[in-house]
């Protein structure tokens, strides 16, 4: 059976991404991370929330603050890529879902008043829309570099505020010639699938 997506979208987006570990020094613009977030954002979510927030980090003095919070063998790389985003999670996602699901604005009291099931929701959907935002990069010809190795805590108290959690710091540009280690295995379908 073949794909929708032609042989060339799906390598771009599956088969020769890597996780981008160095990059060249040409810069990510402004422009390019627009329209990544126009095609992002229509991906879908629960109920349409949409809690991934993006800080993205461009001066000297932010990167950093936030290198300082960085892992020991992730500090060189974060420092040198041209762009880096830290993706959050809103915790307060459900103040929009009135504008985003007018199918059903009670959304935000009926389901999510509570403040640990808005928490458990922001987390799973921001990580899917963090998912997204990594094939974002890929589709604009870009290289991630996502990495969870970071003190949280201290991420978030330098650049978000009680109602975000950090989730992921993403390295971003184009990849350099020594960008990539060898591809690791990869479980086949029947360890992962199964029918009943």
């Amino acid at each position: 059976m073949t794909l929708a997506l032609d042989t060339a979208a799906q390598d771009l987006l599956f088969r020769e991404a890597h996780t981008a570990n160095a990059f060249t020094d040409e810069p990510v613009t402004d422009e390019q991370m627009q329209a990544l977030y126009d095609l992002i954002k229509y991906a879908p979510t629960a109920f349409n929330q949409t809690p991934l927030r993006i800080v993205l980090v461009r001066s000297e003095e932010a990167r950093e603050r936030l290198v300082a919070h960085m892992s020991e063998g992730n500090q060189a790389k974060t420092k040198a890529a041209p762009l880096v985003a830290i993706l959050a999670a809103d915790n307060e996602f459900h103040e929009e879902l009135p504008a985003l699901f007018p199918a059903f604005p009670q959304a935000k009291d009926v389901f999510f008043s509570e403040r640990p099931v808005r928490e458990k929701s922001a987390e799973l959907n921001a990580a899917l829309q963090a998912g997204y935002f990594i094939l974002g990069v890929r589709a604009a010809g870009l290289a991630a570099g996502p990495m969870t190795g970071f003190d949280a805590a201290g991420v978030q108290k330098e650049f978000l505020d009680d109602d975000h959690t950090p989730m992921l710091v993403v390295n971003i540009g184009k990849p350099s010639e020594d960008a990539y280690r060898p591809r690791s295995p990869r479980l086949a379908y029947d360890q992962v699938v199964s029918v009943v």
